[in-house]
């Protein structure tokens, strides 16, 4: 059976907006998470991966913060949010790698959850010198 579009808009709003949904889920109030991460991955995800499951080993390579708020990821609507403002990786170093996959969690580094993945309309060659970067609006999340 599937969602209403309002439920997803409210478990997106609750995932990248700290918004509770009210009488069902609040956000954390005594130390809530105040970022989300994105990860690059140089093969595709599955329901069972993590967010170190072939996960970019380019030099200099880190997850990206992106804030828990709409300065980070905008207002839910019609079942999906994007990000609000560009998310830019670390520049390469000498190694690179392709990537293909993009996944979103809450752990900064290690075996973290992934909330939502997705592979990349085109992989990105990434060689010494090359920033992997998204503009504003170019990472959708979709909640179905």
């Amino acid at each position: 059976m599937p969602k209403s579009t309002s439920l997803c808009n409210s478990i997106l709003a609750l995932l990248y907006n700290a918004t509770a949904i009210a009488d069902v889920a609040e956000n954390d109030a005594s130390s809530p998470l105040t970022n989300t991460h994105m990860s690059l991955h140089s093969a595709s995800l599955t329901g069972a991966s993590t967010q170190a499951t072939s996960e970019t080993t380019y030099t200099d390579y880190t997850r990206v913060a992106v804030p828990r708020t709409t300065s980070g990821w905008t207002v839910p609507s019609a079942g999906a949010t994007e990000n609000a403002a560009a998310i830019e990786f670390p520049q390469c170093g000498v190694t690179g790698q392709t990537i293909t996959t993009g996944a979103v969690g809450k752990d900064v580094s290690g075996a973290g959850i992934v909330w939502h993945y997705g592979d990349l309309n085109a992989p990105i060659a990434v060689s010494n010198q090359i920033q992997p970067r998204f503009p504003a609006g170019a990472v959708t999340i979709t909640e179905t």
